[in-house]
C-alpha cells in the first residue's frame, strides 16, 4: 500500500528516513517528495545577537532550519571559538525551548540543553513557555522562518512574555516539485495516504495533487503531522483523516494504519 511523503529528507549521509523506515514497519511503501527550498538571511545579525545572551532571557527553536541558521552564524573559526569558550556557557544558563525531537537533537549538537520538546506544537510550546518565564523580563530570542505563524507570539504577547523575532530563513517552494508530483503519480499511480509535513506544503502542493489525480482524489486518505498542518488542509477543503498525536515517526505510522482501517 502506497503512501506519500511530502517533506525534506533526513539529512543526507545519517541514513534512512525514520519516516520511511517507520513505515516501512507498518508494510507501507512510502516514498518522499521534497517540498521547500530554504535560503538562509541575515545570519551575522543573528551571530551579533547571539553574542549578547546578556540581552536575552533564553532561546526559542521551532523549526530545525533555525537550528541550522545557528550552526551557519558560528561556522567560521572566530566565531565557533567565541561559542566554545564563552557564548555557549552563557546561554546554557538560559532556556533554550524547542518544538519536536528534530530540532531538540540539533540544539544538543551546538552544545545547548532543549526543554519543551514533547510539546508538540507551537500552542503547546507557548503554554509551556508561559508557565516557566516572569512577565516584563527580557526578551527571548526566537530565530524563525519567513512564513513562521503567529501562535506562539501571540500567546507570548497576552501573557507579558516578551519576544524577539528575527527571521533567518526564508522557504519557498522547491523548484522540481510540481515535476516530481507528476512522475510520482504517473509512475506510483495514486497513494492510500499522502501526508503533509507543513502548512506553507499544503499551499505549494494541494493544486499539482488535485490536477494528477483528478476525480480519483476522493480515494486518498489525507494525513497531518500535527493541528498547525491539519487547520491548513482543513482551511482547503481536504478531509483530515489522521492527525498525529505527536510528530513522531510512530505516532504518525500508527495514525496512518488506523485511518486505513488496517
Amino acid at each position: 500500500m502506497k503512501v506519500l511523503l511530502l517533506k525534506d529528507p533526513k539529512d543526507r549521509g545519517s541514513g534512512p528516513d525514520p519516516y520511511i523506515q517507520e513505515l516501512g514497519l507498518y508494510g507501507f511503501e512510502a516514498a518522499l517528495i521534497p517540498v521547500l527550498s530554504f535560503e538562509f538571511v541575515s545570519l551575522q545579525t543573528f551571530f551579533e545577537k547571539l553574542s549578547h545572551p546578556d540581552h536575552y532571557e533564553g532561546l526559542i527553536f521551532t523549526s530545525p532550519r533555525a537550528v541550522e541558521a545557528a550552526k551557519l552564524c558560528l561556522g567560521e573559526n572566530s566565531k565557533n571559538e567565541a561559542w566554545r569558550n564563552s557564548l555557549k556557557e552563557k546561554w546554557n544558563n538560559k532556556s533554550a525551548y524547542v518544538v519536536g525531537k528534530a530540532t531538540a537533537s540539533l540544539v544538543e549538537e551546538i552544545g545547548l540543553a532543549p526543554q519543551g520538546e514533547k510539546c508538540g506544537n507551537a500552542e503547546k510550546l507557548a503554554g509551556y513557555i508561559c508557565a516557566r518565564e516572569t512577565p516584563n523580563s527580557s526578551p527571548l530570542l526566537f530565530p524563525c522562518g519567513s512564513l513562521k505563524r503567529e501562535v506562539l507570539p501571540t500567546i507570548l504577547k497576552e501573557k507579558g512574555i516578551s519576544l524577539e523575532s528575527l527571521t533567518v530563513y526564508q522557504t519557498a517552494q522547491r523548484p522540481s516539485l510540481q515535476e516530481s508530483l507528476k512522475n510520482y503519480f504517473s509512475q506510483q499511480g495514486i497513494p492510500a495516504s499522502i501526508i503533509f509535513f507543513s502548512p506553507s506544503g499544503v499551499r505549494f502542493c494541494l493544486q499539482h495533487i488535485q490536477k494528477f489525480s483528478g476525480d480519483l482524489i476522493n480515494q486518498i486518505k489525507f494525513a497531518a503531522i500535527g493541528p498547525a498542518t491539519a487547520e491548513a488542509m482543513e482551511a482547503e477543503g481536504i478531509r483530515v483523516s489522521c492527525t498525529a498525536e505527536n510528530p513522531t515517526p510512530q505516532d504518525l505510522a500508527a495514525g496512518i494504519k488506523k485511518a486505513l482501517h488496517l
